[in-house]
């Protein structure tokens, strides 16, 4: 089975690997200021999702740092200014439109990746976004996790699917690249379920650009944490994992660039699947299924 990764996909487009620089915009989120809701989604940490993002201080000194992490592993040269903590549109425009302006305006920044909600882009925010682009590419990154209304309402989503759709169609009328996550293992989802989630994003038009595909992982200090110990349900093994994936990809159009393929949240928090802190077994266990199918 062949499949488009996001570091070929890269390599292709730009002549060498680049690297992402996990950085943060200050933002929050409206699920949890009291907008939208509070807490969060279930399983999101107090990190908003971005653990090993850089703390909201100065954009240059936040990319010098991240710069530095990665330079102990590669000396690369092009990079992706990552937004990835909580919700990246949520907040003054005009500050939101500086600040991700520091960051293209930089030589060796060559996309612009930013992380947010559907319900969260406006058309101050689209205008933000189609200006951006024109500049250099600027791909939005969208929570979905699940196309099943009644299992976002378990995991407090705080939107409806019709609002992604909404937002998916604006988003690529003004020609911008869509990253859709999605976790599998939610509770209460069955496999037909998660199989849904998948092909409702295979049938959108234009082409879903690129997808991230996780295993619910519960986190220490979260809802969801609360609600396992109370209640616990099944967690699929590495190799049910597997299948599935293997599965939700053959759904994909081949056009889809696949982000991801597995998470790897902080050891430190991670109670369940314990076989998630093992990145690089993961993959490895992940590609040998893949290329075997």
């Amino acid at each position: 089975m062949k499949i488009m990764t996001v570091s070929e996909m890269l390599k292709k487009n730009y002549g060498e690997k680049v690297y992402r620089l996990s950085l943060s915009s200050g933002c929050t989120c409206p699920n949890r200021d009291g907008t939208k809701g509070f807490g969060g989604c279930i399983f999101c940490s107090e990190g908003g999702s971005g653990e090993f993002g850089s703390e909201p201080i100065d954009l240059d000194l936040q990319i010098m740092e991240a710069k530095k992490l990665i330079s102990k592993k590669t000396d690369a040269k092009k990079f992706i200014a990552y937004f990835q903590s909580y919700t990246n549109t949520y907040g003054d425009p005009h500050r939101l439109k500086e600040l991700y302006m520091r960051a293209i305006s930089r030589e060796e920044i060559v996309i612009l990746d930013i992380g947010t909600r559907p319900d969260c882009l406006g058309d101050d925010m689209l205008d933000m976004l189609k200006e951006l682009n024109s500049i250099k590419p600027v791909w939005v990154e969208l929570g979905l996790q699940t196309a099943n209304d009644i299992t976002a309402g378990r995991i407090n989503r705080g939107y409806p699917l019709s609002v992604f759709d909404r937002t998916y169609k604006a988003l690529k009328e003004i020609d911008i690249d869509v990253i859709a996550h999605v976790i599998l293992g939610l509770p209460g989802e069955t496999k037909e379920d998660m199989l849904n989630t998948v092909r409702h994003l295979a049938n959108l038009d234009p082409v879903l650009d690129g997808i991230k595909i996780h295993m619910l992982q519960i986190l220490k200090n979260t809802a969801l944490a609360k609600e396992y110990k109370e209640d616990p349900f099944e967690i699929m093994t590495l190799e049910e994992y597997g299948t599935l994936l293997i599965e939700c990809l053959k759904i994909l159009d081949h056009n889809t660039v696949i982000h991801r393929m597995t998470g790897d949240g902080p050891k430190n928090l991670l109670i369940e699947p314990k076989w998630c802190a093992d990145k690089k077994n993961v993959l490895n266990t992940l590609n040998r299924m893949i290329l075997m199918a």
